[in-house]
């Protein structure tokens, strides 16, 4: 495992962000939800694709915190452009399980 710099890992922008939308994305090759998300007034609104249907119901996603980078470059999956990267442990089975705050907070706030 290589190790980061402080400088390094102070350039990665982890936020929390509120869950607005899920929908089914029937053309990724992996079973996933796209996801609309609220990173507040700052980030504002950006979208992402998400292996997360072994775990998560889309009305269980709905409103939930997440937390996700917000700095990496824009990737396209398919016809859908992803913005932000949200963050899961992967477990033995290839599940994920979302890492979110365990009280609501405000959308925006940086991981640190």
């Amino acid at each position: 495992m290589d190790n980061l710099s402080w400088n390094e890992f102070e350039r990665v922008e982890m936020r929390v962000g509120t869950i607005l939308e899920v929908n089914n994305f029937p053309e990724a090759r992996k079973p996933a939800y796209q996801l609309t998300i609220d990173f507040g007034s700052e980030i504002g609104i950006r979208k992402t694709s998400a292996q997360i249907t072994k775990r998560y119901q889309k009305e269980d996603l709905l409103n939930r915190q997440i937390v996700a980078v917000v700095n990496f470059p824009k990737k396209q999956i398919g016809k859908f452009m992803s913005e932000c990267l949200v963050l899961g442990a992967i477990g033995a089975e290839g599940d994920v399980i979302l890492l979110a705050p365990d009280f609501k907070i405000e959308n925006g706030l940086r991981i640190g």
